[in-house]
């Protein structure tokens, strides 16, 4: 195994018409520096904000004089498809600023506009599908954290707070920001407005942020970027941003925000299930302070969610609980403060959705509490307390959880967090650490990270065998992708405040990743993977379960396609029988395996689709498994995606089929005003649920959403089973 690493290390050293106005190039051209080069820098790596003194006119066409003020960067070089080449088409950044907010103008210049991608038009939408360009702003200058912007040639927007270069991306929290695009015979056009109030930074006078801007043009899958541009880096290798210069005397100029909400609502069951008719009228308070320029304080009383996306439901043919994630917006707030390191989906010290919901996913309300996130000097600091409500068998009960990191060296940290349970009949306390030691010059450009945590939970009468810990290797680079760890959970651990899908084991992994660039024959890359290993073994050394995938082979060609070959080994030793639609796999040892194959077309073209087909063994018995994913972008209004799952599966006790279904449809009107419908079914419940969400910003203080939920019954003929209609409105006053 070492030759081959020395050998892959060898060939990884080797290996819509509108009016414009076109402004004078102030950008200035400078030769390379060759070992800048090397690191991905390109000169200059300075962008200068200039103030200007009266509002800019937000309309897209670039046509206000104000942007001639400020200098431009267009030093743009490509990522993908060729690392280190000019990019192929111009692209100009301009920064100006006043007392309220950042303004950000950008020329997408494009010889061919009719190429331009533009298939979307929804908040938050998915950035791999058209011409885009995003904007990361480290606003601490830490080089590690960032706040992501990203807009399409639509106007449609998506943000994201990103953590520790990217370990966690929190792409469901919604900033406060405008933009405007037009598209010409040019190319397109984007001016963007960033309220000082949606983000936070330092006190200082003169401000000097991190900033790195990236261009994604689809029709080339083509992805070009300031800074950071080699395939090792990105835009979220923040220590590798370029910087910001000029803010001064910026401030958050609303201190206190005033965000009240309305919500109105009724509901019927239908016979023979229930025969009920409710309805509601609620109202309620959100308070946001910003104690500093870093800190807020946000409060919240009667904390309603009646607009949140429905959960895509899931069969479950694991004997493990499924995760879902967090889709509330509260929640979801300056989430990225409160992660840690302790294996994603596996053992999460703190995951939100504990609060407010039950088990059986019934709503617990939510009475309200406060949340103070921010940054201290070196130190990122949250704070969340909440009360829930007697409610569904759950008596009154306090969720809290404190966590504090402390940046250390140049990438790297150590962090506290702790969670507590609360309520008069029991309580649950947990206490954990985590830190990572990181350096991306290993070997060149490429980046290693070590780290470890562990934690420990408190129950009445529990003092012994409660911990959980970690400890790991990651080696996360474009040629080679390697990772080792060793994770371990007790049988009394116990996070009542976080998630935890199974206790009382150890697990050794193991991944190791090649991915060669060959050229001249249409690939973008191929990659093989010898080893992805999950190893579980319990307080007695004996097994408890394995899964193994070696990636005979996979590739993904320059126009986006990819198809992967896995061959993959299992065992399990379940202590307890296993139900799996009426019939039971006994406890026992098994052993099996299964091969995997999966194709999809590129996700940027106006039909496109996802394929995977697997067959083999599963526990006494065999399976096989068909997904079909296929989807549909026209012209930037309408979508249609819908995924279906077949599963036939053969077991000792007998043989069934499990199918699932969900589809969504989307129609944007514009970028502030789109509705969707969410409808899934699988013959599990026998029941079809619908989910129907129109969501208009009239601007970016306010929103208003009319959402219907409904359920009917599949046993043999569609039977209504219940409905409930709501419509919500919520307005931020700035105060």
């Amino acid at each position: 195994m070492l030759i081959t690493y020395a050998v892959l290390f060898f060939f990884a050293g080797s290996a819509k018409s509108a009016s414009y106005k076109s402004i004078e190039d102030t950008s200035v051209s400078i030769k390379p520096d060759e070992s800048l080069v090397l690191k991905g820098v390109s000169e200059p790596n300075v962008i200068n904000a200039v103030k200007i003194t009266r509002p800019l006119d937000l309309n897209g066409r670039m046509d206000d004089d104000i942007w001639k003020q400020a200098p431009a960067i267009s030093n743009f070089t490509q990522r993908e498809l060729n690392e280190g080449v000019p990019a192929t088409e111009r692209t100009e950044v301009r920064i100006v600023y006043d007392d309220e907010s950042l303004y950000v103008g950008i020329w997408c210049y494009d010889n061919n506009p009719k190429g331009i991608i533009a298939n979307q038009m929804k908040r938050d939408f998915d950035i791999h599908l058209d011409d885009n360009f995003e904007i990361i702003l480290d606003t601490y200058h830490d080089k590690r954290n960032g706040y992501l912007f990203v807009i399409n040639p639509n106007g449609a927007r998506y943000d994201a707070l990103v953590t520790d270069e990217g370990q966690t991306v929190n792409s469901d929290w919604n900033g406060l920001w405008d933009v405007r695009t037009t598209i010409t015979q040019h190319g397109w056009f984007a001016e963007i407005e960033i309220p000082f109030s949606t983000l936070q930074f330092s006190k200082s006078t003169k401000q000097v942020w991190g900033i790195n801007f990236e261009r994604n043009i689809r029709r080339k899958r083509e992805q070009d970027l300031w800074q950071a541009y080699l395939r090792n880096y990105g835009l979220m290798k923040l220590s590798k941003e370029g910087t910001l210069v000029g803010l001064e005397d910026i401030h958050r100029r609303n201190s206190v925000w005033v965000r009240p909400y309305l919500l109105s609502g009724v509901g019927y069951g239908y016979p023979p299930f229930s025969n009920t008719r409710t309805t509601l009228t609620k109202a309620g308070l959100g308070l946001r302070y910003a104690m500093t320029s870093a800190l807020t304080l946000e409060l919240t009383a009667n904390t309603d969610f009646a607009e949140v996306e429905a959960d895509q439901r899931q069969v479950n043919l694991t004997r493990f609980p499924l995760f879902f994630p967090e889709k509330r917006q509260f929640f979801l707030e300056d989430a990225g403060v409160f992660n840690t390191q302790f294996g994603q989906h596996s053992v999460i010290p703190f995951y939100s959705r504990r609060i407010g919901l039950n088990d059986s996913g019934q709503v617990i309300p939510v009475l309200g509490g406060a949340r103070l996130v921010g940054k201290a000097g070196p130190y990122d600091v949250g704070f969340l307390s909440l009360e829930t409500a007697a409610s569904s068998g759950e008596p009154l009960t306090n969720y809290s959880v404190a966590r504090v990191k402390k940046d250390l060296l140049n990438q790297s940290y150590v962090g506290f967090i702790a969670t507590s349970k609360q309520s008069a009949f029991s309580y649950n306390r947990l206490i954990g650490f985590d830190g990572e030691y990181v350096r991306s010059d290993i070997f060149g450009t490429n980046t290693v990270v070590v780290g470890g945590a562990l934690a420990g939970t408190t129950d009445p009468g529990i003092t012994k065998n409660n911990l959980a810990y970690t400890v790991y290797v990651d080696y996360p680079n474009d040629f080679i992708e390697q990772s080792i760890g060793v994770r371990g959970v007790q049988s009394n651990f116990d996070p009542q405040v976080g998630f935890l899908n199974r206790s009382d084991f150890v697990e050794y992994s193991e991944r190791f990743l090649v991915r060669p660039r060959p050229k001249g024959i249409g690939m973008q890359y191929i990659e093989f993977k010898p080893v992805d290993i999950n190893y579980f073994v319990g307080p007695n050394g004996a097994l408890q379960s394995l899964r193994n995938e070696t990636r005979v082979f996979g590739f993904q060609t320059n126009s986006g396609e990819y198809f992967e070959c896995n061959f993959q080994r299992f065992a399990d030793a379940p202590q307890d029988s296993i139900d799996f639609y009426g019939y039971q796999v006994v406890p026992s040892m098994y052993w099996w395996s299964r091969w995997e194959m999966q194709f999809e077309t590129s996700n940027s073209r106006p039909l496109s689709f996802f394929s995977l087909y697997s067959w083999g063994g599963f526990y006494n018995g065999r399976r096989q498994e068909i997904i079909f994913a296929p989807g549909i972008n026209l012209g930037g209004h309408f979508s249609l995606s819908a995924e279906y799952r077949w599963n036939h599966i053969e077991l000792a006790s007998g043989s069934f089929v499990a199918n699932e279904y969900v589809s969504t449809l989307y129609y944007g009107f514009s970028p502030t005003l789109n509705l969707s419908l969410l409808s899934q079914w699988n013959n599990e419940d026998n029941a079809v649920y619908v989910n129907f969400r129109v969501h208009w910003i009239p601007n970016i203080y306010s929103n208003v959403y009319f959402v219907v939920n409904q359920s009917f019954s599949a046993n043999r003929r569609i039977t209504p089973r219940e409905t409930s209609v709501a419509a919500k409105i919520d307005y931020i006053f700035a105060l």
